[in-house]
């Protein structure tokens, strides 16, 4: 497959490019499906035809084929709702889709070594698929990151560097000409590649009809970029009528591409990073920030931030009330439903996508825990 840009239409051959001369990031161009799969398999690869690489064996051969939840529960003013559960993928999020072609693609070539800068779901499922392929593996973190997110990377045994400096400068150099290994980091063609498959997977479950919005958590851009050339590819091979409108969510402590799509920017400008319960998708220079700008407005979607207080409030949602453990991170979107609702961006009669993008398991729980203590004699009458 080769390598275009969505921004200025240049095109390469040289599979190892991750960006354009023009700055913007590549992504692998596939030939549009005329037909939805026949394959009776439930996951990412029965979307081969449109994937860089064969299905592999191990951990990357059950990513994907997570389950599409209708959950009246959280319908807002006549909007019906739907969760896209990420956080049943192997190691708990979508990053396994990204991280299953990535690894395949590099096994595949006779490559040796895999990398990634993350600080949490990205280094486990890399090093998960890593291990799968018997490639090594290094992984580069920031020096504050905690022994939790330290440990739950460890398992998997790659090889962890702590990393002292600016995050984001660390992603750009481990993209630039001089590194041989190849690094899969959030917005790589090969892992863009993967992640697409989410948008394959709605739009499947939703066929012949299509739903009104899809709305993601949004950090480097990534996940919404991949989503987005779903959508472009389903809408060439005639399976897609229209395109949903697709609503990025950002914690409001870090919201850069809030603030340039409200503002009217055409592109995504760096901002003062504050610190968010939201913590993993915090990014304040997001390399595809721009490209997510250009999917929002091709679809007639939008961006919208929500506060700490909104967050933890919707977190608990997600628990109370559906029964789902989420990521903080995956809270926003719940409540970016609510504010897109009240503005009149997602209207009654509608149907929303909420994308739960990670396991909240992974997460420690902090809280004040009141559970009475009753001697056994007790138990038959409390049950009465």
């Amino acid at each position: 497959m080769d390598t275009v840009c969505y921004a200025c239409g240049d095109r390469t051959v040289r599979a190892t490019r991750t960006h354009c001369s023009c700055g913007e990031p590549l992504w692998l161009e596939a030939s549009p499906p005329r037909s939805w799969p026949v394959s009776s398999d439930p996951g990412m690869w029965r979307y081969e035809s449109v994937l860089p690489t064969e299905p592999p064996t191990g951990v990357g051969a059950a990513a994907g084929g997570t389950p599409l939840v209708r959950t009246p529960m959280f319908d807002t003013e006549g909007v019906r709702t739907y969760v896209k559960d990420e956080g049943q993928n192997p190691t708990g999020s979508f990053k396994d889709r990204g991280s299953a072609v990535g690894a395949a693609a590099v096994a595949a070539s006779g490559g040796e070594r895999i990398g990634t800068v993350s600080h949490g779901n990205m280094a486990m499922s890399v090093a998960a698929h890593a291990a799968a392929h018997d490639l090594d593996c290094t992984v580069l973190v920031p020096a504050d990151i905690s022994n939790e997110r330290l440990a739950n990377i460890a398992q998997y045994d790659p090889e962890v560097l702590r990393v002292e400096g600016e995050y984001g400068d660390l992603y750009r150099r481990t993209l630039s000409p001089g590194v041989e290994t190849p690094f899969l980091n959030s917005d790589t063609p090969l892992r863009v590649a993967g992640q697409k498959t989410t948008g394959y997977e709605i739009c499947e479950a939703f066929s012949p009809s299509t739903p009104d919005a899809i709305v993601l958590p949004v950090s480097i851009g990534g996940h919404l970029s991949g989503i987005w050339k779903a959508l472009r590819e389903l809408r060439s091979g005639g399976l897609l009528d229209r395109l949903p409108r697709l609503y990025a969510v950002q914690a409001a402590a870090c919201d850069p591409i809030v603030r340039a799509w409200n503002a009217g920017s055409g592109e995504v400008s760096p901002i003062e990073k504050r610190e968010t319960v939201a913590y993993s998708i915090a990014n304040a220079d997001p390399p595809s920030g721009t490209r997510a700008l250009a999917a929002l407005g091709e679809t007639a979607g939008g961006a919208v931030s929500v506060s700490e207080d909104e967050i933890g409030e919707a977190r608990r949602r997600f628990s109370r009330e559906g029964g789902f453990r989420v990521e903080a991170s995956c809270a926003t979107t719940l409540a970016g439903l609510s504010r897109l609702r009240e503005r009149g961006e997602i209207r009654e009669g509608e149907e929303a996508v909420l994308v739960v993008t990670g396991s909240g398991f992974k997460e420690s729980v902090k809280a004040d825990i009141e559970a009475e203590t009753i001697a056994l004699s007790e138990v038959d009458e409390r049950l009465v």
